[in-house]
């Protein structure tokens, strides 16, 4: 029976997660700063820092979103695998390769 989990554990890629959503937090409050310095309007300024923390909120739910279906697909193990032909592995008897075909009807033939 494997052991129950009371904590989630810490993992390198948390950090990372928190390092970029941090830096994108930063970034939506300094870029309406640096415009409204250059002159930029205030409701530019504002639609600017509107779509910014938009862009981020959805960027960290996908992110976090992510990070926990890699934790089920790791927790969960090797499943079954089908069988995966390449690009070019098909199986049948080449009837239906396209390619060229001989005799038949064809006029040099």
């Amino acid at each position: 029976m494997p052991p129950s989990r009371t904590a989630p554990e810490t993992r390198p890629g948390d950090d990372r997660t928190t390092d970029l959503i941090r830096w994108a937090a930063f970034t939506c409050f300094l870029v309406p700063v640096v415009l409204l310095w250059y002159g930029t309007s205030l409701a530019g300024t504002a639609g600017t820092a509107l779509g910014l923390a938009a862009v981020t909120a959805v960027c960290r739910v996908l992110l976090r979103r992510s990070e926990q279906c890699a934790v089920r697909l790791l927790d969960e193990g090797p499943g079954p695998q089908a069988h995966h032909r390449g690009r070019h592995q098909r199986t049948g008897t080449g009837s239906h390769r396209g390619g060229r075909h001989t005799g038949g009807n064809s006029p040099a033939g």
